[in-house]
C-alpha cells in the first residue's frame, strides 16, 4: 500500500505573501499534494531527514517557484534584514535574517518535508484537529537547485531542541549538523 500524503495547516504558509523562505507559485496546495501522492505511487523514494519521523520527497519543479534562499554577496549584503519572528501563534519569537528585494534563482526541485502522522499528533497536543488523516504530513516545502536538503537553519535546530511546547520537535541538537548549518547559513539567507 502506498503511503498517503496530506498538507498540514502549518505548511500553508508556503503560499502566503511575505513568507520568509520558499513561497510556492503557480500550483495550488491540492495540486502539489496530488503530485506528491502520484510520485509515491510511481515509486519515488523518501529520503531520511534529521530524525526517524522526518522524510523528504524531492519533486521536480515545473512552476515559477524560486529557491527559498540566496547567497550573501557584497552586492546584496545591504538588503539583509533581521528581526524577531514567531512562525505561528504560541511559538517563541526568535531572531531571523532574510533578504528583502533580492530575487532567488528559480528552483529546479521542491523539497517536500514530511513528518509521520505520529509526530504530527505529538506536536499538535494543543490543536489535534490540525492533524490531517494521512501517513505523512507536509510540514514545509523548500525550493532547491539540487534534489538534496539544504542544512536546517541553526535557529530551527535550536527551536526543535526546545520541544513541542515551544514549536519544536524535541530532537536534540546534533553538533556536526549544527556546525554545517552555521557554515551554510553564514553564506546564505532566506528570501522574502
Amino acid at each position: 500500500m502506498t503511503a498517503t500524503i496530506a498538507l498540514t495547516p502549518f505548511a500553508r504558509r508556503n503560499w502566503e505573501p511575505g513568507t520568509s523562505g520558499t513561497r510556492i507559485e503557480g500550483i495550488t496546495p491540492e495540486t502539489l499534494v496530488a503530485r506528491c501522492n502520484a510520485a509515491m505511487a510511481d515509486g519515488a523514494g523518501l529520503v531520511d531527514g534529521y530524525a526517524p519521523f522526518c522524510k523528504h520527497l524531492f519533486v521536480p519543479n515545473d512552476t515559477p517557484t524560486r529557491c527559498g534562499f540566496a547567497p550573501v554577496t557584497e552586492a546584496n549584503r545591504a538588503r539583509l534584514v533581521s528581526g524577531y519572528e514567531a512562525r505561528r501563534e504560541g511559538e517563541l519569537a526568535v531572531l531571523g535574517r532574510w533578504f528583502e528585494g533580492v530575487e532567488a534563482p528559480r528552483a529546479a526541485w521542491l523539497d517536500v518535508i514530511l513528518y509521520s502522522h505520529a509526530q504530527l499528533l505529538r506536536e499538535a497536543a494543543d490543536f489535534p484537529d490540525d492533524v490531517p488523516d494521512c501517513d505523512w504530513g507536509i510540514v514545509s516545502i523548500l525550493g532547491t537547485l539540487e534534489p538534496s536538503e539544504p542544512p536546517m537553519p541553526p535557529i530551527t535546530q535550536l527551536r526543535n531542541a526546545l520541544g513541542p511546547a515551544e514549536g519544536g520537535s524535541g530532537v536534540p541538537i546534533d553538533r556536526a549538523a549544527y556546525d554545517r548549518a552555521v557554515a551554510f547559513w553564514q553564506a546564505h539567507a532566506a528570501v522574502r
